[in-house]
């Protein structure tokens, strides 16, 4: 099967004979893959080549029936790049960086799934990417939302690009993982990861795309409040957080989302640097059982 590669926003010499069978499943973004065998990419150079460029292409892409060891899941990811662990979740045991989602009616009243975000805006290198397993499913529900942050930048308003070109914004985990915490416990957090301050319009490293930059992890911009923009008081507050949820909320747009429902042993791989999630918690009584490698990615500045 002959596939076309984008790399860097120009088309590569297509692949020949590649084992990859790749069905785009919406206009923007994701595909769902098959023919291979993700321990196989894990093992070659090449076909892991293949992989990162179809990624980089559709931003997501989807397995399914991919019984793998979780020591080949880690070695896959760090094809990517090192791994990092995660201040909150669990990892598992014998494969640090291999973070538990597990959830049942014993798990705590957590909701921070089922929020638009890229994972771990937080921090000052976010997360390039992630490869995230279903080690156990619900008969039903229990989906994952993708959203298209490219496109969702490229359909604004010319007049709102031009407002939000220079915009910096700040990212909190204080604000969301730590909010249940004791006061104590929540400062401490805060101190180990100060605030993230981002642009609130990203350039993709690799591609040089622009991205909407803002979700659930963004609290407000950092540098709005100037002479040009601020006439009087409310044009500060509540305006720049009306804007700001404003630019959060393109993220529930459906033309620019994908849907995954999952099965035992699929996969997905997602650039985490245009694009956002939603697990959708609608499955309890039922059980969800996720394991997700994430990989260390580089400062926005």
């Amino acid at each position: 099967m002959t596939q076309t590669i984008v790399r860097n926003g120009a088309v590569a010499a297509p692949c020949e004979a590649s084992p990859f069978e790749v069905h785009r499943l919406t206009a923007f973004i994701g595909a769902e893959v098959s023919g291979v065998s993700l321990a196989d990419v894990a093992a070659s150079d090449d076909l892991f080549a293949e992989l990162k460029d179809l990624l980089l292409q559709h931003k997501v892409l989807f397995f399914r029936d991919q019984d793998i060891t979780r020591a080949e899941h880690v070695a896959l990811a760090e094809r990517f790049g090192p791994l990092e662990d995660h201040p909150v979740a669990g990892s598992d045991p014998e494969h640090p960086g291999l973070v538990r989602i597990y959830k049942d009616l014993d798990s705590p009243a957590e909701h921070y799934e089922n929020a638009f975000h890229c994972d771990a805006t937080w921090r000052v290198a976010p997360p390039m990417g992630s490869v995230l397993r279903c080690v156990e499913g619900p008969e039903v529900g229990g989906d994952t939302i993708w959203v298209d942050m490219v496109e969702a930048y490229r359909r604004l308003p010319e007049h709102i690009k031009e407002e939000i070109a220079d915009l910096r914004a700040s990212h909190s985990i204080q604000s969301t993982f730590g909010a249940k915490l004791p006061v104590e416990q929540r400062l401490t957090l805060k101190e180990r990861f100060q605030d993230a301050e981002h642009p609130v319009v990203r350039t993709h490293p690799e591609t040089g795309e622009k991205a909407l930059f803002v979700n659930a992890f963004t609290t407000h911009f950092v540098n709005y409040h100037t002479p040009e923009r601020v006439r009087f008081g409310f044009d500060y507050t509540p305006g720049g957080s009306e804007l700001l949820n404003y630019l959060i909320r393109q993220a529930f747009v459906p033309e620019y989302q994908v849907r995954w429902r999952w099965t035992k042993n699929s996969f997905a791989i997602w650039d985490n640097r245009n694009t956002q999630h939603y697990a959708v918690q609608d499955y309890f009584p039922g059980v969800r059982k996720m394991e997700r490698a994430g990989i260390i990615g580089e400062p926005t500045f």
